[in-house]
């Protein structure tokens, strides 16, 4: 009798099947998983909008104080009772209180932003850190002997 050419002719498949294992896939904590992740962004989401919209009304306040400020300077420079060098110097504080005033707003509207998206990344990353817990954890059950679904 000749051999056959094919060398998986004479191989038993339902023993090499009973073998080859495959690793239990927990479809529950999947779904649960990605719940988490979703509401995680949701949330991250909503503190990111929230604090944009909390800087927008800060430049609001901002653009209208300076509006105001403004305002009450150029009445005040207007008057002419004051003498020019008066004016001058009165011009030079304005000049310089201005900038520091800008400065400052520029500052907050900085820790402003920083705040908003250091909120929004810690609960990004809370999550990525419970995830990362939760494969370490469904690693371990599996291999100590533990199924869990």
């Amino acid at each position: 009798m000749m051999k056959s050419a094919n060398p998986f002719a004479e191989m038993d498949l339902t023993k090499v099947m009973a073998e080859f294992k495959m690793p239990s896939f927990d479809v529950e904590a999947l779904i649960q998983a990605q719940r988490k992740n979703f509401e995680a962004f949701v949330a991250a989401n909503q503190l990111a909008v929230e604090g944009i919209q909390a800087v927008a009304k800060r430049q609001a306040d901002i653009a209208r104080e300076t509006i105001e400020e403004l305002t009450k300077a150029s009445r005040d420079l207007g008057s002419a009772t004051q003498a020019p060098d008066a004016r001058m110097a009165k011009q030079v504080e304005l000049a310089k209180s201005g900038y520091e005033k800008a400065l400052a707003n520029l500052r907050e509207l900085s820790e402003m932003m920083l705040k908003s998206n250091n909120d929004a990344f810690g609960v990004i990353n809370k999550r990525i850190t419970e995830a990362l817990d939760e494969v370490k954890h469904t690693v371990n059950g599996k291999a100590n002997g533990k199924h869990h679904r």
